[in-house]
């Protein structure tokens, strides 16, 4: 069942038709995993459809919890402002992931931002409907507790990884969860972005961003062509970080 949906943005308010989670092709959606031992269906139908463009901000840090989103289509940036009002970028995330959950249930507040990297559809749950899906659905509250277990398990990987790295390791690290997560396109990373995204990631500033990348060029493991990177020896990169268990953070 579809139906339509206000929905507010930055520009106007505008009426989009919503996004049936029944015909959702986003397997790796605990929505869309749990919708048949849902108890009841009133929880997709009731769900909105958000639409945003890209350099669109839907989460203020800050702000009061009020929901969780899932990503129907696109890219989002999820960050949170550091010492001096820095950025610290915490994720990327795509299609099917669950962006506010850490806050979700135990704070009022979003510890974190997020801005579409592009246009991009997000499915929106508010806290009360989930709560009571929740307690409703054991399954559906198993998968979740699981998702909350890996993501821990990530974030605890990774601080430690961080601390032990160096500046360069930090930013291989970087340019492979990017390969991980988002794969090529003709070639260079699915995912175009910033010398400063990159260091506001890694952990660095952005100067250190271009001189790693400098470096790497001279040896041949990497190609720019502006926001563009190609990866040619993916196993040296590998190689250079993998006592640091690389492949935790996907």
């Amino acid at each position: 069942m579809t139906k339509s949906v206000n929905i507010l943005d930055q520009n106007s308010r505008k009426v989009i038709r919503d996004f049936s989670c029944a015909s959702c092709n986003n397997k790796s959606c605990l929505i869309k995993k749990n919708l048949n031992n849902l108890t009841s269906i009133d929880f997709v139908e009731n769900k909105k459809t958000l639409k945003c463009k890209k350099g669109q901000q839907f989460i203020i840090e800050g702000a009061s919890v009020n929901g969780l989103f899932f990503i129907l289509k696109g890219t989002v940036k999820v960050f949170r402002t550091g010492i001096n009002g820095r950025e610290q970028i915490v994720r990327f995330a795509k299609e099917g992931e669950i962006i506010g959950h850490r806050g979700f249930g135990t704070e009022e507040y979003y510890s974190i931002g997020a801005i579409a990297l592009e246009d991009a559809v997000l499915c929106y749950f508010s806290k009360e409907q989930l709560q009571r899906v929740l307690l409703e659905n054991p399954m559906f509250s198993y998968d979740m507790m699981l998702f909350y277990a890996n993501e821990l398990n990530r974030s605890e990987s990774k601080v430690k990884s961080i601390s032990q790295m160096t500046v360069r390791e930090r930013v291989i690290d970087t340019l492979l969860y990017i390969h991980r997560k988002f794969g090529d396109l003709r070639s260079f990373l699915n995912l175009p972005l910033s010398r400063k995204e990159y260091a506001d990631y890694a952990g660095t500033t952005e100067e250190q961003v271009i001189r790693v990348f400098s470096a790497l060029k001279k040896e041949g493991l990497i190609t720019t062509k502006g926001k563009k990177i190609a990866i040619h020896n993916l196993q040296l990169l590998k190689n250079e970080i993998s006592e640091h268990n690389y492949f935790l953070d996907s």
